[in-house]
């Protein structure tokens, strides 16, 4: 009875690690974009870049945005299309969305 009741919470588990897996990056090398065009694509934004790595396959981008906060951008590392986009307002409170800087 125990290695039946193993396996069903096993199972049961399994759809959800599936689902938090999918917002990782998984691009093989050969397919990525180099880090210069991430630098470019930062500057095309106006965006000040203090570093540029690499997290759960993505790039990353920590720097500060054209209004001098504090951003957190992830890109995909093939089409270079922005995943997410986290920034601190004035107030110090992290703000999470592309399009929440109109707010």
């Amino acid at each position: 009875m125990k290695p039946t009741l193993t396996i069903l919470s096993v199972l049961a588990v399994f759809p959800a690690g599936v689902a938090v897996a999918s917002d990782d990056c998984f691009v093989p090398m050969a397919e990525w974009q180099p880090r210069d065009a991430v630098a470019r694509l930062a500057q095309e934004n106006g965006w000040t870049v203090r570093r540029i790595k690499i997290d759960d396959g993505c790039y990353e981008i920590d720097g500060r945005d054209a209004n001098d906060r504090r951003i957190e951008v992830t890109v995909h590392p093939a089409t270079l299309q922005v995943i997410e986009l986290e920034y601190e307002d004035k107030d110090r409170q992290e703000r999470k969305g592309k399009d929440r800087e109109d707010d």
